[in-house]
């Protein structure tokens, strides 16, 4: 494929997080909002028209079928991440499907087992790997710039409007605050320190099983992490790395486009800004379409080893706090 071929993007679930990445694509170049697909072809019209998108489909089946689309976005809730994926690689479809992948290891397994079948393209799409700002604290870190992390802090939470029948609260769509929020958190110590040694974790429950918080400690070498996950109160949601010589900080959101600031221990405060113009989705589709452009089958960043252990780690948390999805 040639190097500026336009990407024709078709999107299977059309509510918020769609919208966002929808909006975003004004930014990245050589892309288009192509077609989109939701069970009411009246909300897929409306999406369309907003995000001057070509096509809408009132089926998902539909939308595969249309030869011109390159890649698919997958936004419907997580319990459907694999069902959709599948439907997606059978027909040699690439696919950035928002996270988590799935709801446990087994499905994850499935999804990446099917890509490797069809030679086809598949990427979890956790945005915040790509977010200028998180790349230059991993850079940071790797460099040691206050010496080696000691201690991380990083937590994700908000006074959700827990509406019975949505997303976030409906247990049998993979609602609660652990795979939908906790995941920001587990990823910033999965990408800093690693896999832990050993983990503590425990949550209080909403009345329909759904988990409410969820506080979680990793253990490494040298290193601990404290993390946290709420849907009944605003927290800062910030990832504080404690380090030999300083702190490196991303402030509040840490996991959305956001400025760094790095305090040595001897006072020195400096603040970075990323002068970011988007919402922040950019950056996953910019990476996701030079991976099509140049016919890989895999991210090297967000690849299947990091899916698979993050999922991992999902799965020992939802163990450690009695949580379960069947």
């Amino acid at each position: 494929m040639d190097k500026e071929q336009t990407i024709h993007w078709g999107i299977i679930g059309l509510g918020k997080i769609a919208e966002k990445f929808a909006t975003d694509m004004q930014k990245v170049s050589n892309s288009k909002i192509y077609a989109v697909a939701s069970r009411t072809l009246e909300k897929a019209e409306t999406f369309a028209k907003k995000h001057q998108a070509t096509m809408a489909y009132g089926n998902y089946e539909e939308l595969l079928s249309d030869p011109k689309i390159d890649a698919i976005y997958i936004a419907t809730p997580h319990s459907l991440h694999k069902e959709n994926t599948l439907m997606c690689l059978q027909n040699n479809i690439p696919v950035l499907c928002e996270k988590p992948l799935a709801l446990n290891r087994f499905d994850v397994e499935n999804m990446i087992n099917a890509a490797k079948e069809n030679n086809t393209l598949l990427m979890e799409a956790l945005w915040t790997y790509f977010l200028p700002h998180y790349q230059k604290v991993l850079e940071l870190l790797k460099q040691k710039h206050f010496g080696n992390i000691i201690k991380l802090e990083a937590d994700f939470g908000f006074k959700a409007n827990l509406e019975p029948e949505g997303r976030l609260y409906d247990k049998s769509l993979g609602g609660g605050s652990l795979l939908d929020i906790g995941i920001y958190p587990i990823f910033s110590a999965l990408t800093t320190l690693g896999i832990p040694k050993k983990t503590e974790a425990k949550a209080t429950f909403f009345d329909n099983g759904a988990d409410a918080t969820c506080d979680m400690i990793f253990y490494y070498d040298k290193a601990i992490a404290h993390l946290k996950s709420t849907l009944v109160e605003d927290t800062k949601t910030e990832a504080i790395f404690t380090c030999e010589t300083g702190v490196i900080k991303i402030n509040s959101r840490f996991h959305e486009p956001t400025t760094v600031t790095l305090i040595s221990n001897n006072g020195e405060e400096k603040t970075l800004d990323f002068n970011y113009n988007s919402i922040g989705y950019n950056f996953e589709t910019e990476h996701f379409n030079q991976l099509i452009r140049t016919n890989k089958k895999e991210s090297p960043i967000m690849s299947f080893q990091k899916s698979t252990e993050l999922i991992d780690l999902l799965d020992l948390i939802k163990a450690q706090i009695g949580l379960s999805y069947q």
